[in-house]
This record gives structure tokens, C-alpha cells and sequence, in this order.
């Protein structure tokens, strides 16, 4: 984790902007789901020794998100604050509005954006105040710059316990330009994904879906070297065309389930989710494989391991459902 950063700002409101930086040793999109899922923000948000009580958060254009911080003497200070601009896992833009119970209140517009660096993420906030004096009041008042480090502090060891767990999942996203349904259809119509499905190389030779809770897609296909390899979904959640929820295994050409060909202690089954968001560039695509209850502490330790293996296995993946969704 690298050191946080304030910046000044460049420009002509340069007198009325606060700017925090810090680089996260996380992938992003584990940085935006701590960031967007209230269970989680309640255990980080705020400087160091404040709790925060959330009674609404709706992180969409036009939400509201409503919160009590408690300081550590008590003290309350309820926060409204109303989603201007909601772009998944890059930009997150609200106006805000509170302060200290039965004080003077305080108003700014806040961006907070996510920077993929690799396996990392760099978050930046960026607050710019109505005017100068106000920036200067909550700077001298509710020492908001060294706040804003102590609550990027909490964040970051928020995210931390994450990423170094047992069940550390493993996330892939993506931005195709290409409709949502299109995309979305490329995952759930066999005839599409035997165009692109796979590690490069690898050719699905024969698959069969049926796509309803509790249906199956059983796949076969051939390995560069002539060796086949069966796999196999079993749906748990469709949501058309916005998310699919299944149960990844290998599997043999009946259906059975099986160890993964090369490796032994590779983990049985995997939860995987695909959430298929409009983007303006077209659609976002978010992969993720976690770990099950049942699964033991070898299993988890091997699929910890090979998170830097799937980056490569479905990048190449990627580039085929690219190439198959601009032809």
C-alpha cells in the first residue's frame, strides 16, 4: 500500500478544492463493491475512532445516501448526500451536505475516482466547496484533510482484510462496445459462445444449455495439444440481461463432476457471477469466482495461487469475445 497523498489542485478553484490520494494494494473492483455495499462502508467510513450509522444508500444518479457519524465523544453529525453520477467501477459523484448536530452544516460536491494500476487501484477524492472560506472552515473546524487520510486509511485495511483472507475471490471486468443484451446473449446462447469460450487455443466442440434455475450448460473442448476437457455450469440465478449466477465446475462428458485435469487440488466447485452493466462506451462485464464454504484449506490456498494463471487464461478469453461481438 503506498502512502496517501494531497495534491493541490491547478486550476482557477484551486482555493476551494481538496484533493486525497492513495494507492490501494487491491484490484478494483473489490476497492468499488467495499466502497458501494453498505455492509462494508459501515466498517471503515470515517476518521479513526468514528462509527457510522447508515439509514439509506441508493448508489445510483439520484440516490440518496443518508448517514449519522459518532465521534468518539459522542458527537453526531448527520450527512445527506444525493448520487449525481455513478459509473461503475470508475467514478462515483455526489452532492453533500452536513456537519456536526445542532451546528453549522457544511455543503460540497464530491468525486471519488478508481484507478486500475494493474492488480492495484489508486482512489482519489476530490471535494470542491462553494467557495474558499468554506474550504477553509472545514479544513480548521472538522480537520477534513487529515480525516479524509485517517477514513482512506480505514478503507484501505477495510479492503486489505479482503484481499489476504481465505476467501479471497478472484474479479475480472471488462468494457465491451457492445449493446447489453448482445453481450449478455453471447453467455447464455451455446451457438454464440462456441465462437469465443475458452482459454486461446482451445475449441468448444460440443455444448448444451438449458438456461433456467437449476438447468445446466455442459460444454466439451479440445486443447491445443488434441486433449478434450468437459465443463459445466449449474444456473442458480438469471437475471436477464443484467446478471447470471452459476456453479462452475470440470466435468466429464456425462455431466459427472470432476478434479480439474491439472491440477488436483484445484477447488471442486466455484461460485461465479457475471454482472453485465450499461456503460457509456457500451457494457461493462464483471466476472467473479469465489471459493465455497466446503471448501478445504488446500483448495483455497490453490485458487489463491492461481489468480495470476486465470488473469492470463481469461484475458485471452476476453479478446475472443471481443473480437466475436465486433463481427
Amino acid at each position: 500500500m503506498d502512502a496517501p497523498k494531497s495534491k493541490a489542485a491547478s486550476s482557477t478553484t484551486a482555493d476551494r478544492e481538496i484533493i486525497i490520494t492513495r494507492t490501494f494494494d487491491a484490484p478494483r473492483e473489490l476497492v468499488w463493491d467495499a466502497w458501494t455495499d453498505p455492509e462494508k462502508v459501515v466498517k471503515w467510513w470515517g476518521p479513526i475512532g468514528f462509527t457510522t450509522t447508515i439509514e439509506e444508500m441508493d448508489v445510483r444518479p439520484g440516490g440518496v445516501w443518508k448517514h449519522v457519524m459518532h465521534g468518539p465523544d459522542g458527537t453526531n453529525y448527520p450527512n445527506k448526500s444525493t448520487f449525481t453520477e455513478v459509473v461503475k467501477p470508475e467514478r462515483i459523484v455526489y452532492k453533500h451536505g452536513g456537519g456536526k448536530e445542532g451546528g453549522p452544516g457544511v455543503s460540497f460536491t464530491a468525486t471519488w475516482l478508481f484507478e486500475a494500476l494493474g492488480d492495484k487501484t489508486q482512489v482519489t477524492i476530490h471535494q470542491i466547496f462553494p467557495t474558499a472560506e468554506e474550504r477553509e472552515k472545514v479544513v480548521k473546524v472538522f480537520n477534513a484533510i487529515e480525516g479524509g487520510n485517517q477514513t482512506l486509511e480505514r478503507f484501505s485495511t477495510q479492503v486489505s482484510r479482503t484481499t489476504t483472507g481465505k476467501d479471497r475471490p478472484f474479479v475480472l471486468a471488462r468494457v465491451f462496445k457492445a449493446p447489453r443484451d448482445l453481450v449478455f446473449k453471447a453467455f447464455t446462447e451455446p451457438d454464440r459462445m462456441m465462437h469465443w469460450w475458452g482459454p486461446k487455443g482451445f475449441k468448444v466442440l460440443k455444448a448444451s444449455m438449458d438456461l433456467r434455475l437449476g438447468g445446466t450448460y455442459l460444454y466439451g473442448m479440445a486443447a491445443p495439444d488434441g486433449s478434450s476437457m468437459w465443463g459445466k455450469f449449474v444456473f442458480r440465478e438469471i437475471v436477464a440481461p443484467e446478471k447470471l449466477v452459476f456453479m462452475n465446475s470440470f466435468s466429464d462428458e456425462a455431466g459427472g463432476i470432476t478434479r480439474h485435469p491439472m491440477s488436483p487440488t484445484w477447488p471442486l466447485e466455484l461460485l461465479s457471477t457475471i454482472t453485465f452493466d450499461e456503460h457509456p462506451d457500451g457494457t461493462l462485464l464483471t466476472i467473479r469466482w469465489e471459493t465455497l464454504p466446503t471448501a478445504t484449506e488446500e483448495e483455497r490456498a490453490t485458487f489463491n495461487a492461481g489468480h495470476i494463471s486465470m488473469n492470463q487464461g481469461w484475458g485471452g478469453t476476453m479478446e475472443q469475445l471481443e473480437a466475436y461481438l465486433r463481427s
